[in-house]
């Protein structure tokens, strides 16, 4: 996955400069970003204190790592059942 030019707390400044009254085009413009982007960041961290994105980003991974996990398990399990099917 590409790596952010931008940390969870610059991006979230970047969306308070929007709350405070600056206009989206011209933020964008300033940061040097597309609207694109900013409208994506708006949707993901829109309202979030830095503390609430740092927790975002730690139950992401933890989720990854869990359906990482499930998804052994289940391969585990089709190889027994499909092992055992065929002893039988």
């Amino acid at each position: 996955m590409k790596r952010s030019r931008f940390s969870e707390e610059q991006i979230i400044g970047i969306l308070k400069g929007h709350q405070a009254g600056f206009g989206a085009k011209e933020l964008c413009r300033k940061q040097g970003i597309s609207d694109a982007t900013f409208y994506k960041w708006r949707s993901k961290y829109g309202g979030m204190e830095v503390s609430d994105a740092r927790r975002l980003k730690t139950l992401e991974s933890e989720n990854a790592k869990l359906k990482k996990m499930l998804a052994e398990q289940m391969m585990d399990v089709a190889t027994l059942k499909e092992v055992l099917g065929k002893n039988f």
